[in-house]
């Protein structure tokens, strides 16, 4: 055990080192031919299997240690993975949008992409440029033999270019369910009709009468039939990534697939078979003390925030408390659903003997309001409940790391660095982030500073915030109206204006600015940050004009 924790550490340490003359690392390039993106890959004695899990929009309700929800959540396939890992109770996005948080995530560089493609200005990125390099590329070019299986959104180039098709990473925020061939050939082959909904939550316009956004609900099959838990998107997406791994082995090359759920992402797709178990999570579930307070104000705008939460809180109409209760509630089963998903795969590892020496990761592109502030979903404001995403790392066993609940704040900006490093790979590029190995082995471990940015949605709001482990700051261009928050609440309230947190505020404000100043990717934010807190920053030198000096 502890030779084989000693190859194992060894080759993660010969990728995060500079290569020297005589170390056994072969330079090479994504593209041979251009000699774009060149990176070091070392020689290990072995690189393990790596599985990347993703689901899509995560409520810290249902995952976050200590939370009342997450006593009444069924997950048991994901708390066994949890159990086996080291999980980082204090893990965030770089933005709380699908496309811009995924390409983050896929880079490991703070990301250009501020908007997803369905809402984009005409000229604004929404996908990754065929110049970007995404961290699996260079697993591939290293010997990995890649797959993918799930959502992407983040357009084809860069699947095809890491995963040698796009068959599977839809560009789009919603499932395919009605055009994706190979579902419908999945439902075919079940004797299973396509999905209708039987039941259908809907928020209201702000009128407060007429139907708005539909959230999904509880489906059946289209000639009224019960729809059975085999042939709902997430578990066809489970067999389907069984599948791609079962091609993969035949290579006897190590694999790293991805497999990108949806779900627990709106709308909701609900089969039979789960009707005591809404009883169970009705009784359990409470309305959050915030959509209380809102609707005693009669939805009225909460002066404490800035106007992008009242934007939201008119798109969603959550005016009846009944609609607040039955998503929290469908919610909560749409992700027992995904857990049942995740165990169906999870079990075909164990069954293939790849599980124990796998390197398996699972996390969120972000997290979901769930009532909170009378909003669901996510949005273009930096709150605490979009930011915050699980993220559980599960070592191969001979690594010999022991399973953990991990409270040093890590980003994801830090998953790219890490399973670079697991495979022994230097990229030339920077990278934002850094390699979590020396923290998951007990050692120090010093983070990169980042921060989280938000643009264009359903509104427009170009803000940056910045935490502590404790505190978030949240600057928004689009507002007079800072916000922070104690990332300890459970319903965290703006405590921005409140004189006690005054020092606390002042601290964040400094470490933000420090921060804008040294890059010059964020003086479009630096800029204007210098000016709303004159008093507080150190006076600047000389012109603000930002002139280029030979």
């Amino acid at each position: 055990m502890e030779s084989s924790r000693r190859r194992f550490l060894q080759f993660g340490a010969v990728g995060a080192a500079q290569p020297r003359p005589g170390d056994s690392c072969r330079p090479s390039f994504l593209d041979r031919r251009s000699g774009a993106h060149p990176f070091c890959a070392s020689t290990p004695p072995a690189r393990p299997h790596v599985f990347v899990i993703s689901v899509d929009m995560f409520s810290p309700d249902h995952w976050l240690p200590g939370r009342a929800p997450t006593q009444a959540m069924r997950l048991p396939a994901l708390r066994s993975l949890w159990a086996d890992s080291v999980f980082f109770t204090n893990a965030f996005t770089t933005n709380p949008l699908c496309a811009p948080a995924r390409a983050a995530l896929l880079t490991g560089r703070s990301t250009y992409i501020l908007a997803n493609n369905e809402r984009a200005h005409d000229g604004h990125e929404s996908s990754l440029r065929p110049s970007d390099s995404i961290f699996p590329e260079y697993l591939k070019a290293a010997g990995y033999d890649t797959r993918h299986c799930g959502k992407g959104h983040l357009g084809a180039q860069k699947f095809f270019d890491a995963f040698g098709e796009n068959g599977d990473g839809w560009d789009r925020w919603d499932p395919p369910v009605r055009s994706d061939e190979n579902y419908l050939a999945h439902l075919r082959a079940l004797g299973v009709q396509p999905q209708r909904y039987r039941r259908e939550l809907r928020g209201l316009q702000p009128d407060r009468r007429s139907p708005a956004n539909s959230f999904g609900g509880w489906i059946e099959q289209a000639n009224g039939g019960r729809f059975p838990l085999e042939a709902q998107y997430s578990h066809f997406l489970s067999a389907r990534a069984s599948s791609k791994l079962d091609a993969a082995l035949l290579s006897s090359r190590p694999v790293y697939l991805q497999l990108d759920f949806f779900d627990p992402h709106q709308p909701f797709s609900i089969p039979a078979g789960f009707e005591d178990r809404e009883k169970e999570l009705r009784a359990a579930l409470k309305l959050p003390a915030s959509y209380l307070a809102a609707r005693q104000r009669d939805f009225q705008p909460d002066p404490t925030l800035p106007r992008i939460y009242d934007l939201y809180s008119r798109y969603w109409g959550l005016y009846d408390p009944r609609t607040v209760e039955d998503y929290r509630v469908a919610n909560a089963l749409q992700m027992e659903i995904v857990d049942q998903a995740i165990a169906r795969f999870l079990a075909d590892l164990k069954r293939r003997g790849l599980y124990d020496e796998s390197l398996i990761l699972f996390t969120s592109d972000h997290g979901e309001m769930n009532g909170r502030r009378a909003l669901v979903d996510k949005g273009v404001y930096l709150h605490p409940e979009v930011l915050r995403v699980p993220l559980a790392v599960k070592m191969p066993k001979s690594a010999g790391i022991a399973p953990r609940l991990e409270s040093t704040p890590v980003s994801h900006l830090d998953v790219a660095p890490t399973l670079l490093e697991v495979a022994a790979i230097q990229p030339a590029e920077r990278l934002d982030g850094v390699s979590l190995l020396p923290l998951l082995n007990g050692r120090p471990h010093t983070p990169k500073p980042h921060i989280a940015e938000c643009g264009w949605h359903v509104g427009v709001n170009f803000a940056c915030a910045i935490h502590d482990g404790r505190h978030l700051y949240s600057y928004n261009l689009s507002s007079d109206t800072p916000e922070l928050y104690d990332l300890h609440d459970e319903d965290p309230v703006n405590l921005a204006a409140l004189p006690q947190h005054a020092a606390t505020k002042s601290a964040l404000v400094q470490r933000l600015g420090t921060f804008l100043e040294a890059d010059p990717r964020w003086q479009c934010y630096w800029s204007s940050f210098r000016i709303d807190h004159y008093a507080t920053l150190p006076r600047p030198k000389g012109d603000l004009q930002l002139q280029q000096h030979d």
